[in-house]
């Protein structure tokens, strides 16, 4: 199979100088032979002969249909952030890092031009990672995915929060604890690695459930199947506590 011509959309979450700079040279390199859309995060710092020559997106819009793939160009952050505009659309990301390290982006920006020719010419893998599909019943109606962790902590008090938790409509526990962190298998070695939970392959069909500094100590990290719709309720003497989904709050 061969790919002669693309759709890309080419996301960036931060405009600093580096991504900006790193956007503009996968533009020159990929716009010659496929139609590329760009994130109006960075329009602004695109030249009128640019801003004349592409269309531009709003990633707080439903992706578009049509699009092929998604280059996410920055760091791991840039990844995480990407998942809000992919959501599960099945749309691929290719990270391209234009940073000094990146454990999800995988491509370095001197190597952009080798890496659309290998998917042009079917040379490539798709991994699959499972995501977090969040809702909520409060006044913010939240939706959203998260690629890594969904974590509740408590905000504005020492007090341990009381965290209900159910699993497919079934009564698990009370965890009495900081928080709670609810982790995939890429986010396995992250927040909740360093919070004493185990590894997880990033194939692992999963989620961790791991309480922050549990009051009880017979409490323990529990690994469900990633099939599992989990319910939370929080209560504690402050009517706050913080919500976060990856690096967003």
């Amino acid at each position: 199979m061969y790919f002669s011509y693309m759709k890309i959309a080419l996301y960036i979450a931060f405009n600093n100088s580096s991504s900006v700079n790193c956007c503009k040279e996968v533009i020159d390199i990929v716009s010659a032979e496929n139609d590329i859309i760009i994130d109006s995060k960075i329009k602004g710092d695109l030249s009128k002969k640019f801003q004349s020559k592409f269309s531009f997106f709003d990633s707080s819009d439903p992706i578009d249909k049509d699009i092929d793939y998604v280059f996410a160009v920055g760091g791991d952050g840039t990844i995480l952030r990407s998942i809000t505009y992919v959501k599960d659309s099945g749309v691929p990301i290719l990270g391209i890092n234009a940073g000094r390290l990146g454990f999800l982006t995988s491509i370095q920006k001197e190597n952009i031009g080798e890496a659309v020719n290998k998917i042009k010419d079917n040379k490539f893998s798709i991994i699959d990672r499972t995501l977090l599909e969040v809702k909520s019943n409060s006044a913010s109606k939240l939706f959203s995915y998260a690629l890594n962790e969904v974590t509740i902590q408590r905000k504005d008090t020492t007090s341990l929060l009381n965290i209900s938790c159910s699993i497919n409509g079934n009564y698990l526990t009370n965890y009495w604890s900081d928080g709670l962190i609810i982790s995939t298998p890429t986010g396995s070695t992250g927040y909740s690695l360093s919070s004493g939970g185990p590894i997880l392959t990033p194939s692992t069909s999963a989620f961790v459930l791991n309480p922050i500094a549990p009051h009880n100590i017979n409490i323990r990290p529990l690994v469900i199947p990633d099939s599992s719709k989990i319910e939370i309720q929080v209560f504690g003497r402050s009517k706050k506590h913080l919500l976060s989904l990856d690096d967003r709050k």
